[in-house]
């Protein structure tokens, strides 16, 4: 039942509603929630121009400049290897990692800056239901978590976004800037993004991305048919859309971007077929030789001898002497050929011209008269095929159902996701080779890896995936929390591991029935040429592993040495070290590593002889002139690993001495 307000009406929100009313162009946001602009409102009340702040053309909001600064911040985290989580952790390439994506960006741009080919997300489309990250720049993550009453195991920045809420925009806004602006350096020159989102923020995005990729590095906008026909949903119109923006990081340098020729475009315009020669069964279609002049092109306005004998040119006013071959500097309205006669006649030899008789008769003959035949080119499939078509903006294939269905099939219940199929379009269409880095820093049920595996496995492609996913918290009441899911993170690493062997499964299978019966027990993998890589390597980020220091000097007392005999947490280990090493260094967390055991010691080798860590106690000169041997460009020690201050100075030496090329550092 209703209650009583109990309360005199609000005369301030009564105004506000009824100018935003008339003037709804003057309703924008502010710090404190919706606000009106009374400047702009001014002008609404003035036939003069109002004098006032300059105008200029850009996208503002409230917190931009926060979020600049947010994007621009360093972080102090790092990423800790969870192996128990991992497949094949030694093996793979592939990268999962588990937290906060701005905080995980920040961390890769020394690893990957340059590096990725191609990034794919599927943010929040921010419909008044979403979650969003809500970043603070001025305090760290505890009291962050203590001032927002958020202080769950996973440490968590999702907060709720009401289309009612006075920043609804603004604080969408800010989420998705820094993160754009960081994964712009993770880019290769020719790298492209891809960003799914709804009509919402369709106009912002954009908006954000031209100013954070620049509006000439805008590649295109692709139309998705989400599902068919109606539904219930939407006030005036049932949305059956989504889009997918598509920015270059330089326009001039991403590749153009090829499909694969439609199996309706083969059938309808590929429609002939060789009778006889050498492409004899071979498809084609027929393009006609003469085109209407677009400039004065000497040597493209000849005569062409036809199978009985006579002679035809293209439709105009200059003509050559009656001999096949004989050439005129056509003028403007003169049509001309496509091709030089040297290139027609090379072409003829190859019986890839056609004559056709011409009801029309567009060709003139030798007696200036319209002439019964007409000169195709043979245009082949075959050729074709490898160019690829230009895509369309417009895609009906990929519908959300068709993800419902690959999840139903690998029992994963989870809604919302994008079809596999969509993101092996874009992979394809990029045009690219095919041992890609993609990148997915929202990667929700994990379909970029699913998709990336499956692709994989269907050309032998060494495509590598890394995903970005906070672990938020499944719905209590879903069926992903009944099925035993309680975060996304769990259910995205089980879809990759569930798909992997489902692909693994299946090229067993068909390698089964290509070569009969083998006892595969004892055989090679199917994959033995190239092993698909099904693995995945899981990260978890966390602060940093080395000890913070909050005491000042005069403060140290006898009780509190001990805090310095060892600079690193008592709760990390050597590959938690190992990776915050690579990430500081600049390495890509997909290289190989191997462990070593050297005079006793744990020793990890990265990339054969790229780093060489150890981060056992008891450093000393025979350890180092063992180490030497190896050659390796760097290696790294803890500082207080060492045997004593002595060995430390004469480590560093005989380095330098028996290795010059060795890089040595300590944490």
């Amino acid at each position: 039942m209703e209650k009583l307000d109990l309360t005199t009406p609000d005369l301030v929100n009564e105004n506000f509603e009824k100018i935003a009313a008339l003037f709804p162009n003057c309703v924008t946001e502010s710090t404190d929630g919706k606000a009106i602009d009374f400047d702009l409102l001014k002008q609404e009340l003035n036939h003069a121009v109002v004098e006032g702040n300059k105008e200029r053309y850009r996208l503002e909001w409230p917190g931009k400049r926060e979020a600049i600064v947010t994007a621009n911040l360093p972080s102090t985290k790092t990423l800790r290897p969870v192996r128990e989580d991992s497949v094949d952790f030694d093996n793979t390439e592939n990268l999962y990692i588990e937290g906060d994506n701005l905080e995980v960006l920040k961390l890769l741009q020394e690893s990957y800056l340059g590096k990725i080919k191609m990034i794919y997300i599927d943010p929040p489309y921010n419909t008044g239901n979403d979650f969003v990250y809500k970043d603070n720049f001025k305090i760290d993550s505890d009291e962050y978590k203590d001032s927002s009453g958020q202080r769950n195991e996973f440490n968590e920045r999702l907060v709720a976004n009401p289309e009612t809420g006075g920043r609804y925009h603004s604080d969408w806004l800010s989420m998705m800037y820094p993160r754009l602006k960081l994964a712009r350096n993770l880019l290769s020159q020719d790298g492209v993004i891809f960003i799914s989102i709804g009509q919402d923020e369709l106009d912002n995005v954009t908006k954000v991305l031209n100013e954070v990729f620049g509006e000439t590095n805008r590649l295109g906008l692709i139309s998705r048919q989400m599902k068919t026909g109606g539904g219930s949903q939407g006030k005036y119109f049932s949305h059956n859309l989504d889009y997918i923006l598509v920015y270059g990081k330089m326009y001039d340098e991403a590749r153009y971007f090829r499909g694969e020729i439609s199996k309706e475009l083969k059938k309808k315009v590929y429609n002939q077929k060789q009778e006889q020669g050498e492409r004899k069964g071979e498809y084609y279609r027929s393009m006609g030789l003469y085109q209407s002049s677009l400039d004065i092109r000497p040597g493209l306005r000849y005569w062409i001898e036809c199978p009985d004998g006579t002679l035809v040119i293209p439709p105009g006013d200059s003509f050559p002497k009656t001999v096949a071959g004989e050439k005129t500097i056509p003028v403007t309205a003169d049509g001309v050929w496509r091709w030089s006669y040297k290139k027609y006649s090379e072409e003829l030899a190859k019986g890839n011209i056609e004559f056709k008789e011409s009801k029309n008769g567009i060709l003139l003959g030798a007696d200036r008269k319209p002439s019964k035949w007409n000169v195709y080119t043979k245009i082949w499939l075959k050729d074709r095929e490898s160019d690829g078509q230009i895509p369309s903006d417009l895609t009906t294939k990929f519908e959300n159902r068709h993800s419902s269905k690959e999840l139903g099939a690998l029992g994963i219940p989870f809604d919302f996701a994008k079809p596999t199929s969509l993101i092996n379009y874009l992979i394809d269409i990029m045009n690219q080779d095919d041992d890609i880095t993609i990148l997915d820093f929202f990667s929700g049920s994990a379909t970029t890896a699913d998709s990336v595996i499956q692709m994989n496995s269907k050309d032998n492609g060494k495509r590598k995936f890394i995903l970005v996913q906070i672990p938020e918290l499944t719905d209590e009441k879903s069926k992903a929390r009944k099925a035993g899911y309680k975060n996304i993170c769990e259910i995205g690493k089980e879809r990759i591991s569930r798909a992997g062997k489902q692909i693994e499964t299946t090229l067993r299978e068909k390698q089964k029935a290509k070569a009969g019966e083998i006892d595969f027990e004892n055989s090679q993998t199917p994959e033995e040429d190239h092993k698909l890589d099904i693995g995945f390597r899981v990260f978890k980020l966390d602060s940093s592993n080395m000890q913070d220091v909050y005491y000042k000097p005069q403060d140290y007392k006898q009780d509190k040495l001990e805090l310095f005999e060892d600079n690193v947490k008592p709760n990390r280990t050597a590959d938690d070290l190992l990776v915050q090493v690579m990430l500081d260094w600049g390495l890509p967390l997909s290289l190989k590593i191997e462990r070593k055991e050297i005079k006793g010691k744990q020793v990890f080798k990265v990339a054969e002889n790229s780093l060489f860590a150890c981060f056992d106690n008891g450093i000393d000169e025979e350890f180092a002139k063992i180490i030497a041997k190896e050659e390796p460009l760097r290696i790294v020690f803890k500082d207080s690993g060492f045997k004593d201050d002595t060995a430390k100075v004469n480590v560093k030496q005989l380095l330098k001495q028996l290795s010059p090329e060795t890089e040595m550092k300590v944490i």
